[in-house]
């Protein structure tokens, strides 16, 4: 077998494999995680931010990251103000998923409140 070698300029992303090998989760998802892991930690990690910069809209990105939700690799909490109201919502990315052990397929979450 042929062995070739990508020529790298240096601005490449360095991530696990564990969500590319993920069996239970679409291309789709892997590609927004990958995509996610490649952004800089001071950019603006949005849905609509996302669907800037992808070809995907807002819908598409909205289901892709519940289904990384439901799969362990995004977790989020819910930012209030003073007064309780929602502010904002934090998304954390985990390299590998929450609570879930990548060769087993995730449990759909209950009762939890749809991707804002």
């Amino acid at each position: 077998m042929e062995v070739v070698h990508v020529e790298k300029d240096g601005n490449f992303t360095y991530m696990r494999n564990i969500h590319l090998r993920d069996k239970f989760i679409s291309l789709k998802a892997k590609g927004l995680l990958s995509l996610m892991f490649s952004l800089p930690p001071e950019w603006d990690c949005t849905i609509s931010g996302l669907a800037y910069i992808s070809k995907e809209g807002i819908s598409a990105i909205r289901a892709t990251i519940k289904e990384l939700e439901e799969a362990g690799y995004i977790s989020r909490e819910r930012i209030r103000n003073e007064a309780g109201q929602l502010k904002d919502m934090r998304y954390t990315i985990h390299e590998t998923p929450k609570n879930r052990d990548p060769k087993e397929p995730p449990t759909p979450m209950s009762g939890q409140p749809t991707v804002e």
